[in-house]
């Protein structure tokens, strides 16, 4: 690979990622893992996803995709012929074995993970075919086979500096999309017409594509989202639009919400706004080195619940982001991981009150001594286009 690939990181922190790896592999007795093309596998080499469609593309032999890691050696990629031709375009990237479609697949892997040496235990990437984990079976028979994810999701969840820069910038594309889509919210747009000004704006400042399928809807009096048939129907006066959409940069996702209403909202919308508000500078606040997970969702919901509305935040404060769009930890009930400083999280409470209106916001923040900081930079003031 070239010092700096199409996903901006440097290949000396590829390398440090991957000693950080070896470390975690021979604490937890590891010889070896095996990932998948994937926000892992991309983490690790810089090798950079595909974009996503919704058929699943194949090759011959496309089970063998993915690289081999072992501590002290450089990675040891098997890769289908056509993924080398048409995905690579000739990169350099370092150690592969190419599966042609006529050759053995199961043979070549099996020499690829015999290479390795004597075989323990090895871990798998998720993602992983089902055929791959079954052919990692029998070319290391007297090995345990574990689950690699988690240990690699250990090294991601705290942001270098330089990740952080790259997830700033994809903030700042998400802010600038809704900046240039806020004023066409108005009655008789579609949410199919807002989905498509996102969408059109997010590439046009540079996104590879959106983080998550881009979605707009309302909620309480009226109904209309942009991922159904409801999509194509002019709104109405006071609607409340929730967008919620993000960006790609570098590899670097970005997940963002705000509302904006199209003429004059409910009665109990600002009221209910200011309680969202609350809500999310509360979280913020006590997102700090330390505090669980769990204690960050409850810190958000309470400003809801201490208005009497608890049961209209139906869902958690947030999630980890960062090469995947939600990634562990959980800002959640459930979720007792100590937060450290310079993980990456969403904030988002939302009110969504059955035959009123619904609001939300979402902003993605780091978590730092005195309380999270956002990386965006958008406004969190109520938009009424009235």
């Amino acid at each position: 690979m070239t010092a700096t690939d199409t996903t901006g990181i440097s290949e000396q922190e590829y390398a440090e990622r991957r000693t950080r790896l070896a470390e975690k592999l021979r604490d937890r007795g590891i010889d070896a893992i095996f990932v998948p093309p994937s926000s892992d596998l991309q983490y690790l080499t810089g090798l950079e996803r595909d974009i996503p469609s919704f058929g699943n593309i194949h090759y011959a032999h496309g089970w063998v995709t993915g690289a081999l890691i072992a501590p002290e050696r450089e990675p040891v990629y098997v890769l289908p012929r056509m993924y080398v031709a048409f995905h690579l375009w000739g990169r350099e990237i370092g150690d592969v074995v190419t599966v042609n479609e006529t050759d053995d697949g199961e043979a070549l892997f099996g020499k690829a993970v015999a290479s390795l040496g004597d075989l323990r235990r090895v871990a798998v990437g998720a993602r992983t075919w089902g055929e791959a984990v079954l052919e990692l079976g029998k070319a290391a028979s007297s090995a345990e086979i574990v689950n690699g994810s988690p240990l690699v999701n250990e090294l991601r969840r705290v942001k270098s500096d330089r990740e952080l820069e790259l997830m700033t910038h994809a903030c700042s594309i998400a802010d600038k999309a809704m900046a240039a889509t806020a004023a066409k919210v108005e009655p008789g747009v579609t949410m199919v017409d807002l989905h498509e000004e996102v969408e059109h704006q997010l590439r046009a400042l540079g996104s590879r594509l959106p983080s998550f399928p881009t979605h707009m809807f309302s909620y309480g009096e009226h109904s209309h989202d942009s991922q159904g048939s409801s999509g194509l129907e002019p709104i109405a006066e006071g609607e409340p639009v929730m967008f919620d959409f993000g960006a790609v940069w570098q590899g670097y996702c970005s997940d963002f919400g705000r509302t904006v209403v199209a003429g004059e909202p409910h009665p109990e919308y600002e009221r209910c706004y200011e309680i969202m508000l609350a809500a999310q500078e509360a979280g913020r606040a006590a997102a700090v080195p330390g505090a669980l997970a769990s204690e960050v969702n409850a810190a958000c919901r309470a400003p809801i619940e201490e208005a009497g509305l608890g049961e209209t935040f139906r869902h958690r404060m947030g999630h980890g982001i960062g090469v995947d769009v939600h990634e562990w930890p959980f800002i959640s009930e459930e979720d007792m991981t100590p937060l450290e400083a310079g993980m990456t999280f969403t904030d988002e409470p939302s009110i969504l009150w059955d035959g009123k209106l619904g609001v939300r916001i979402e902003d993605v923040v780091v978590c730092a001594e005195g309380g999270g900081r956002y990386l965006n930079e958008h406004s969190r003031e109520p938009v009424i286009n009235r």
